[in-house]
């Protein structure tokens, strides 16, 4: 995404979008272009953020996560995860619930990575149940 070549990122932003295209069409709720579909500008700006944020890490050590989760002692959370997301395992969501002791976990079973209403509500009752 950093080529100084237009017609080389571009292709890049089209070949990324193309693959998150492929994982989502798979999932029960995707769509065939939910990715492809936007406009060049769009698709561009999607790649370039994503590969940045992906190529660092997002700012945290290998592990750090989880390493550090045990801080988390006496904050109450939710992790609202989607049982048939192939772009983010359950399995990443199952290792930090086990690490953060106050942590509940809730795996929407109709949900992959583009959701379902049913990952809404459980989402907004998640958030409800802090509102109280």
């Amino acid at each position: 995404m950093n080529d100084p070549d237009p017609q080389v990122r571009t292709r890049a932003a089209d070949e990324w979008c193309a693959w998150e295209d492929t994982v989502i069409s798979e999932e029960p709720n995707g769509t065939a272009d939910v990715y492809s579909g936007r406009p060049p500008d769009a698709k561009l700006s999607f790649v370039r953020i994503a590969t940045h944020y992906s190529s660092h890490g997002a700012w945290l050590e290998e592990g750090e996560l989880l390493r550090d989760a045990d801080r988390l002692a006496g904050i109450p959370g939710v992790l609202v995860h989607r049982r048939l997301d192939l772009a983010a395992p359950l399995d990443t969501a199952w290792e930090l619930h086990r690490a953060w002791p106050d942590a509940e976990l809730v795996v929407v079973d109709d949900a992959g990575h583009t959701g379902s209403d049913m990952m809404t509500e459980r989402k907004r009752s998640a958030l409800d149940s802090f509102a109280r």
